[in-house]
């Protein structure tokens, strides 16, 4: 069952020190640019995966292709994809060993979900951090 609960979701936010966000833009008016710059503001660092600009930087972090090649640990994967590529890449957060997946607003895939919870993954859906964070009222990240 997806995190629903404001103390769950705190935290697992404040649990999280890594983030890879899939579907990250570099277009300023894309929300994926602002929620990355919203996370990063806040203490998160942040990894941005797109095939699409692989090699480029969003906010001073290289672009990567996909999960595979991020040598850090990933606490956390927040999907900036539609519903139903939402599944390729929680599949590629339980290959990775994420911690948990977040599906941004708008995003919903129970089979994905039930998929990341059987792996052992936390899971949040339909909601964005950047909207959560200062609504549970996490502190900064400092460490």
């Amino acid at each position: 069952m997806p995190l629903t609960s404001d103390a769950d979701i705190k935290a697992l936010l404040e649990g999280v020190r890594t983030i890879a966000l899939v579907g990250a833009s570099d277009r300023p008016d894309r929300p994926s640019y602002r929620v990355m710059q919203s996370l990063q503001a806040h203490g998160y660092r942040v990894i941005p995966v797109n095939p699409q600009i692989t090699g480029e930087h969003i906010h001073g972090e290289f672009v990567f292709r996909e999960l595979s090649q991020l040598g850090d640990p990933i606490d956390m994967v927040d999907i900036f994809r539609n519903s139903a590529a939402a599944g390729e890449a929680v599949d590629q957060a339980i290959a990775v060993g994420a911690k948990s997946v977040w599906m941004q607003l708008g995003v919903i895939n129970e089979e994905a979900a039930a998929r990341a919870e059987a792996a052992g993954l936390k899971v949040v859906m339909n909601r964005c951090p950047a909207i959560e964070i200062p609504r549970l009222g996490v502190a900064p990240i400092t460490d």
